[in-house]
């Protein structure tokens, strides 16, 4: 008599420890669920089995090969798209037309006795006899009702409980006659419970069902996994444990190496070749795999650890399965019932909270709180802000759900009954993920008054103005179309400080949202006349006197972005001739890629040139940025384009203060001391500038990326004023810009990045701060190293990437190369290259 185990299973719900192997090959006490169920056949005598398989079919079959390892004789039949259970049984039926057969599941665990189930059906003269066990909770089965001499009277496929007449459970397990195999149609999804025995019986055929006193536990769920192995360390089911009971429930395997001061707890298993170190506690039902290793100070209680993996020091596993060849590092914490998948990484101190699925494949950061299953995300992070604010993928890592937590983890940390702005840029993603971000703060009684698609500058400038306590703007991340950037904002229009940032990241990850009572729903308005206020103001704070008389023409490339909704408006008033381009917004391409930038950059070049406009200026596409073009059609680097408008707007002041970041040349110094201004050196970070700006005295303020503040109109980053302020101060001086740019010393400024790992940038500072015990250090950011000639380096490591960043300025450019290798070098044996 011959055996059918139907192992082509997905079995989805036991996803990720399904995502990338099939569930007959899930370990209970490390072995396979179906070498289980291939042992108890051999032990009632069955020798040949069929296989029938679908799902990642190859990785069963060259796990169990041709059955010669378990004494039997394995055949296999595939199925190439889904045949269901009965359809699974005909596609082998080649193999079974000779005797009755034997049909059970390959990932379920059982020891019913199944020469008694045949003796049953032989004495029956059954057709089909349906192996049946009593449960507790017979919804998430079929359930079958057998009369006094076992005969099947009705059965009904997972019930609801108005439905539930029996609490008999189809098990699966199934003897049979071949003549069953001709009421299936062949080729076609067919299922045993719904398709086939429902038409038997309705014939009158003999279908009788054997209720079973063994172990049966359907092993669909993580509980039921979990559950599993607890109950075959409990001895509840009999099946072969390949290890030695070195003590009552202590099972240790072949190899296995257990320090005697480890602290064991049975009933648990340690796999072969595990290792498990003094100091380290297992508690009841832990089972390790096969070379596992547990460190010193680590504590596992009802955890399922796979093959290969590695539990750090302190590293507190509960209620919890670990993926094979997966790392916990120092301290990281995995709660009840959250799954970990294969080969993930889990960096030291972080928290997989209960419940979360983790992928295969993924990396959670150093010290990352997770309460959301990690699934398509590379990596999960520690913070949720980046440079731009919260990025990712659109649909991706960025989520309308997503929108919808962030939204609220914001509205708690504002009263109740306050107003936000918000805005995005011209793309549909921006646009769909904002309703999101509206709807979460309505619910959470925070008002929105919506400028729609509108340049950030428009937004930053009525978060500050219109009685908003803050800000949310969408826009696509600069050079990548397929991702959203979340900008923040507090009171003043400007990037939330990095305070801010914590509080709404520690609100996120607790996920301790504020809800509204019903009557305290907030509403949602559109602000009228957003763009001719912003472009009032600016007229009537910028100084643009002179501009009429000066009969100048300027290019403007808005680059198909939001800047195009209020240029009209503004140049229309300004009395300049403007040869405009791309000033069509263009939601199907919202952002530009390098090459595209080039070559419009080229084009302005070519239009201001043959045009003989006095410049020209290309805003990036939500008009925060800018790139300057002077009348001789020559591209101003950022670097140059700072120190021009910083030279046009001292001379013409000829007093103030200027904040410009620490990464910027100090011929910048240079410049301010030849006008009597003052400069405050301030950190990259772009909150910081912002907080600058808004001192007292400031003239201007710039990133040396393309980002200027013009400090009488407001403190925040906004490429439309600085180009207003540009036409009045080209106007007024009647230089042109390259006349402006020749008149200033050149940079000798380098940069270089170093790789750097990120256990290393720690120990990276502290070697640059060793080295420069004879220097003049400054610590504004990372740490700058001044000679006594003048000539500095500056050390910053990467707060997003594993990079150090270097910038090293001399006299010239020899001594430049000579300072940025020399701390290059320090960076790189500090990180271990």
């Amino acid at each position: 008599m011959k055996a059918v185990v139907m192992a082509g299973g997905e079995g989805t719900r036991l996803r990720p420890m399904t995502a990338n192997q099939p569930k007959p090959l899930l370990p209970v006490i490390n072995r396979p669920i179906m070498e289980h169920v291939l042992r108890l056949l051999k032990r009632h005598g069955f020798t040949e089995t069929v296989v029938t398989v679908q799902f990642l079919a190859a990785l069963v079959r060259n796990y169990f090969g041709d059955g010669d390892e378990l004494g039997m004789s394995l055949y296999y039949a595939t199925e190439d798209t889904p045949l269901g259970t009965a359809g699974s049984v005909k596609n082998a039926a080649d193999r079974l037309r000779d005797d009755r057969f034997l049909v059970i599941s390959g990932d379920a665990l059982t020891d019913i006795d199944l020469t008694d189930m045949i003796r049953f059906h032989r004495e029956n003269g059954a057709m089909v006899t349906i192996g049946l066990k009593r449960v507790p909770n017979p919804l998430e089965f079929g359930i079958v009702i057998v009369d006094d001499h076992g005969r099947v009277e009705r059965f009904l496929e997972k019930p609801t409980w108005g439905q539930v007449f029996s609490d008999t459970a189809n098990t699966g397990i199934y003897v049979m006659e071949p003549e069953v195999l001709d009421e299936i149609a062949a080729g076609e999804s067919v299922d045993w419970s719904g398709d086939v025995f429902p038409r038997l019986l309705e014939r009158g055929a003999p279908l009788y069902g054997y209720v079973a006193d063994g172990y049966w536990e359907d092993v669909g769920t993580h509980e039921s996994y979990l559950k599993a192995q607890a109950d075959v360390l409990s001895g509840r089911v009999k099946v072969d444990i390949d290890a030695f009971e070195v003590s009552p429930g202590i099972w240790v395997a072949e190899g296995a190496s257990v320090d005697a001061d480890a602290i064991l707890k049975g009933p648990l298993y340690v796999g072969d070749y595990a290792k498990v170190e003094a100091g380290a506690e297992l508690r009841e039902y832990t089972v390790l795999g096969s070379n596992a290793v547990v460190r010193e100070g680590a504590f596992l209680h009802r955890a399922v650890v796979h093959d290969n993996v590695y539990v750090g020091p302190s590293a507190h596993l509960r209620g919890c399965v670990i993926g094979k060849n997966t790392d916990l590092m120092t301290a990281a914490r995995v709660e009840e019932g959250a799954v970990v998948g294969d080969e993930c990484i889990i960096e030291a101190e972080a928290y997989i909270s209960s419940g979360v699925k983790i992928y295969p494949f993924k990396t959670i950061e150093a010290g990352a709180v997770i309460n959301n299953s990690v699934i398509w995300e590379p990596r999960a992070q520690r913070n949720l802000f980046g440079p731009r604010g919260v990025s990712g993928l659109v649909n991706v890592e960025i989520t309308p759900e997503l929108c919808v937590r962030l939204a609220s983890a914001y509205a708690t940390t504002l009263k109740k009954g306050a107003s936000v702005i918000t805005s995005r840029d011209s793309s549909r993603a921006a646009r769909a993920l904002k309703r999101a971000v509206i709807s979460a703060l309505n619910a959470s009684a925070i008002n929105v008054l919506d400028l729609e698609a509108s340049p950030l500058p428009v937004a930053r400038f009525h978060t500050a103005r219109e009685n908003a306590v803050g800000g949310i703007a969408l826009r696509t991340t600069p050079g990548d179309p397929q991702s959203v950037d979340i900008v923040f904002m507090d009171e003043h229009g400007a990037d939330l400080s990095p305070a801010a940032q914590r509080k709404l990241d520690r609100v996120f990850s607790r996920q301790e949202f504020r809800r509204a009572f019903p009557g305290e729903i907030a509403e949602l308005s559109f602000p009228a006349r957003a763009v001719e206020d912003y472009t009032h103001e600016l007229l009537r704070l910028v100084d643009i006197s002179g501009v009429r008389d000066a009969d100048m023409k300027v290019v403007v490339d808005c680059a198909g972005g939001t800047s195009s909704l209020v240029l009209p408006s503004l140049l229309g008033r300004v009395g300049v001739d403007v040869l405009t381009v791309n000033n069509r917004l263009d939601d199907a391409s919202p952002t530009e890629t390098l090459a595209e930038r080039r070559r419009d950059l080229q084009r302005l070049s070519e239009l201001v040139s043959s045009s003989r406009a006095a410049f020209g200026v290309r805003f990036d596409p939500v008009g925060e940025r800018v790139a300057l073009v002077d009348e001789m059609g020559q591209l101003i680097s950022e670097e140059r384009a700072l120190l021009v408008v910083l030279d046009l707007v001292a001379a013409e002041r000829r007093g103030g203060r200027v904040a410009l970041p620490v990464t910027t040349t100090r011929v910048a110094e240079q410049v301010c001391r030849f006008h009597g201004v003052q400069a405050e050196w301030t950190s990259t970070a772009i909150d910081a500038l912002t907080a600058a700006a808004r001192g007292p005295e400031m003239i201007f303020a710039a990133d040396g990326r393309g980002g200027f503040i013009v400090p009488e109109f407001g403190p925040t980053v906004d490429g439309l004023a600085v180009f207003l302020r540009l036409l009045g101060l080209v106007a007024r001086t009647r230089l042109s810009l390259s006349q402006i740019d020749a008149r200033i010393p050149e940079a000798k400024l380098l940069r270089r990045t170093v790789p750097t790992p990120w256990a290393a940038k720690g120990a990276v500072m502290r070697s640059v701060i060793e080295a420069a015990e004879h220097y003049r250090i400054d610590t504004t950011d990372g740490v700058r190293v001044v000679a006594e000639d003048g000539s500095w380096t500056l050390v910053l490591p990467d707060p997003t990437e594993a990079v150090t960043h270097l910038w090293a300025e001399g006299f010239d450019v020899d001594s430049a190369q000579t300072l940025i290798e020399h701390w290059a070098r320090v960076v790189e044996e500090a990180a271990g290259g």
